[in-house]
């Protein structure tokens, strides 16, 4: 079965500036918005939205020292 969702998948990237990261982010369509999401991305440096499935990539990677 296919996800529909997984269709749209995007990857954007982003910097400290977007921090703290949520989904969707202002540049997005109304109509592509679902609830919005707060996502950790200090840590790993990357993550997926549970909800639309983009894929956000911090530009520098993961943040040393963060918890």
């Amino acid at each position: 079965m296919n996800n529909p969702t997984m269709l749209n998948q995007r990857q954007i990237e982003i910097t400290e500036d977007d921090l703290p990261l949520h989904c969707p982010i202002p540049s997005m369509q109304l109509w592509n918005s679902h609830p919005r999401v707060f996502l950790p991305i200090e840590a790993t440096g990357e993550v997926l939205c549970p909800y639309c499935g983009t894929r956000y990539i911090l530009k520098g990677g993961a943040k040393a020292g963060h918890h």
